[in-house]
């Protein structure tokens, strides 16, 4: 199993990020929502919505929501917030999202907050974009929320540890080949655990060749989530806004 499956499906996991600024996002999220100004009763998915706050916000928000998520225990928990325009399904996005999911086409697809770049193998990459550009609309946007690789390399912390629910995580990170790798480490009931995370650093170059390839024009950078523009030096986001080209 890859370290996505087990890790998100844990409770650790969300104790240790449970504290996630929520105001932040929702405002972000406004903001981006506003800049790309889509219609209200559109259709929107949050691809990777884990516990599906941004999904229920952006259902508020007036919009048709899919929230989509490889952990079979997040998404049980989002089930409880569904409604006849909110929906949520277990999915990997590798795999199509058109014909299992849904037969009707997306206005957006959203992956946010550094849902991406966990695999391996360059090919996968490709089919999140292939399935992302299948589902949208002519003229659709997919953003894509990603760490600024370069910002990554200039604040890396190497160790620290941080203490939640009484448990004390102890965090250290390094980049090796190209993936910023976060080794995580703690006890809980005399037991020790050990998980970790791995992200590859995609440059802005390799995230746009994905597009190119499947049909998808990027149209703007921001480089954080107030939405200012993008520095390659001191930017903490790279927030890719992505466009479906006509066919015509």
């Amino acid at each position: 199993m890859a370290w996505f499956e087990t890790w998100f499906d844990t409770p650790y996991y969300h104790i240790l990020y449970k504290n996630r600024d929520f105001a932040e996002a929702e405002n972000f999220i406004t903001l981006l929502i506003n800049y790309l100004n889509i219609q209200k009763d559109s259709k929107i998915i949050d691809l990777a919505c884990g516990k599906g706050r941004h999904s229920v916000f952006l259902n508020k928000m007036g919009y048709e929501v899919l929230g989509l998520d490889l952990s079979q225990q997040s998404i049980e928990h989002n089930k409880q917030f569904e409604n006849a325009s909110l929906k949520f399904e277990v999915h990997d996005m590798r795999d199509e999202i058109l014909t299992e999911l849904s037969t009707q086409k997306a206005d957006a697809v959203l992956n946010l907050f550094t849902s991406f770049g966990y695999f391996e193998d360059e090919n996968d990459d490709r089919k999140v974009f292939q399935s992302i550009s299948n589902i949208l609309k002519d003229d659709g946007y997919f953003v894509l929320d990603f760490l600024n690789a370069k910002w990554v390399e200039n604040t890396l912390v190497k160790e620290e540890i941080t203490t939640k629910e009484g448990i004390d995580f102890t965090i250290r990170k390094k980049i090796e080949d190209q993936y910023v790798i976060k080794d995580i480490s703690f006890k809980d009931g005399g037991e020790e655990f050990h998980f970790f995370e791995k992200v590859k650093l995609h440059t802005l170059e390799e995230m746009n060749r994905y597009a190119e390839e499947f049909n998808l024009e990027r149209v703007h950078i921001f480089g954080d989530y107030q939405l200012n523009e993008f520095d390659l030096d001191s930017s903490p986001r790279c927030i890719n806004v992505f466009k479906k080209k006509n066919h015509h």
